[in-house]
Parts: C-alpha cells; sequence; structure tokens
C-alpha cells in the first residue's frame, strides 16, 4: 500500500481518499474508503470476506492517482464436532464403518488421533472415517480432533467411547456345586451378533489324575440377538476332586466366523459321597 503522506505531511504529496461507498464485486464486497485528512476509516459493508479498493488522489496533481486492494478476514462459523460420545457398538470381527461429521470452518477437513486407543484392527482416517474390524472385545476411549483449511486454522477435540461387545458371550448363571455326589450348575449365554450361530455347549468335570467327564452338552441354533439362554448341566460323579471347564463354540458359517468363550470353576470341587 503506498504512503499517504510524504515526509512533511503536506504538499503535492498529501494524499486525500475518495469514493465511500458498497458494492458487491463476483460475490464478493467491495468498500471503498471516505476521503480523511490524515486518518484512513474503514467502511465495514458486509460481514465476510470484502475486496478492499483504496483509491488514493494527490492534492496537488488531480490526474495523479494510485490504487490498492487487500483483504478484509471474514468471521467463519465455529468448528463443531457433530458426533455423539457415545458411539454404535459392534463385536469381535464384525465390520465397522462410521463417518465422522463436523459443522462450520474452512473446507478442508482433516481429522486426527489425539489420544487414547482404537480396537486393534480398526483405523482412523484423515478425512474422519473409522473402519475394520475390532479383533477383541472391551471399552476404548479416545480424543479425536479435526483442523479446518481457514486461515487462520481453527480446531477442536472431542472425547468418544467405542464397546465392542462379546458376540457371544458365556457366563454364570448359578455356579457349579457340590449336591452330595452330583456337580451341577447352569450358565447363560447370548449372542449380540445380528447373525445365527450354530453353537456347540460342552461342559466337562476333569478329576486330579486327569480323568475328564461329560456332564453338559447341547448342539443347537442361537438365534442372533439371544441374551441370557440358561443351559443347565449336572452329572454324578465317584469321589473325588473336580474342576469344572465351560466351552461354548458359536459358528457362522456363511461368514465364516468362528467364536469361543469358555470358563471355569476357581478351583476344585470336592466329591465325598460315592465310591
Amino acid at each position: 500500500m503506498p504512503n499517504l503522506w510524504d515526509s512533511k505531511g503536506t504538499g503535492s504529496w498529501g494524499r486525500r481518499i475518495a469514493n465511500l461507498g458498497c458494492s458487491k464485486v463476483s460475490g464478493m464486497t467491495k468498500v471503498r474508503w471516505a476521503w480523511v485528512v490524515g486518518v484512513v476509516v474503514v467502511v465495514a459493508c458486509a460481514m465476510g470476506t470484502a475486496a478492499c479498493q483504496l483509491r488514493l488522489a494527490s492534492v496537488g496533481d488531480e490526474q495523479g492517482q494510485t490504487e490498492d486492494t487487500f483483504a478484509v478476514p471474514q468471521d467463519e462459523p465455529a468448528l463443531v464436532i457433530q458426533n455423539d460420545s457415545e458411539l454404535p457398538e459392534t463385536y469381535p470381527q464384525a465390520a465397522y464403518e462410521l463417518r465422522f461429521r463436523a459443522r462450520g470452518g474452512v473446507p478442508v477437513l482433516h481429522w486426527k488421533l489425539e489420544k487414547g486407543a482404537l480396537p486393534a484392527g480398526v483405523k482412523f482416517e484423515d478425512d474422519g472415517l473409522l473402519h475394520g474390524k475390532a479383533e477383541r472385545a472391551g471399552e476404548f476411549q479416545f480424543t479425536l480432533s479435526v483442523t479446518d483449511g481457514g486461515k487462520p486454522q481453527q480446531a477442536v477435540q472431542k472425547g468418544f467411547v467405542l464397546r465392542v461387545r462379546s458376540a457371544l458371550s458365556l457366563n454364570w448363571k448359578a455356579p457349579a456345586v457340590v449336591n452330595g455326589s452330583r456337580i451341577a450348575g447352569s450358565v447363560e449365554v447370548s449372542n449380540t451378533t445380528p447373525d445365527d450361530m450354530d453353537l456347540t455347549y460342552d461342559v466337562k468335570a476333569v478329576a486330579e489324575d486327569g480323568r475328564a467327564t461329560e456332564i453338559g452338552y447341547q448342539h443347537f441354533v442361537l438365534a442372533r440377538g439371544t441374551v441370557a439362554k440358561e443351559l443347565p448341566f449336572g452329572e454324578t460323579l465317584p469321589h473325588g476332586a473336580y474342576t469344572v471347564y465351560v466351552n461354548a463354540v458359536g459358528e457362522v458359517a456363511p461368514k465364516n466366523l468362528i467364536y469361543r468363550e469358555q470358563m471355569q470353576t476357581p478351583g476344585p470341587l470336592q466329591v465325598t459321597v460315592g465310591p
């Protein structure tokens, strides 16, 4: 931008600024300046980026004039991440895809994992896409950030939680106990996937000498969405100490998926009645 005044501030190099007014130019706002003696006054005609033109006319020379153009920074809307902190749940080996979105700011947006950890097998891309197949169950907390393309840039962070539920869950309903010469109990199984699974349920009582006795077995289709289905077990056993092992294997053949869960009693159960 040219100097408005010479070293003395007077004479033929003194400047005056003319042409007060605003007009639209190619979708932007052209701002002209009012003439002032020794003071430049900006006339803000519109919010946003404006193309501003200075018309400087010499006091002593009506033919002499210069022009300069500059940009007025725009007040951009605040950048906000729109996704809820609680993300949709998934389960191991299930395909997962979620697009993070933000409003405000200036394109192009760039996303980043700032802290925390994603489930193994899941990736987060620069464009805000979270995708992959979680390898194990668990609760995962992490913080993401997004930065816009403005100058200066805007950046914002937000924390999220992603829960990876067990596709096949196995829990004690009635823990194994000894009743005379019989060990018995029950478990609960759940299928949280959108697929029916072919379930094999097997319970063995293993003696201290390694001898295993089947005390529970079922093979059936565990329907998708089944929660806490009770499966009993029990058998009369010879005198001795037994550790009970429960195994559940669910197969989804069309997707070539197999889920396994296992439990055992904390310690041996003593059968004192019997041969």
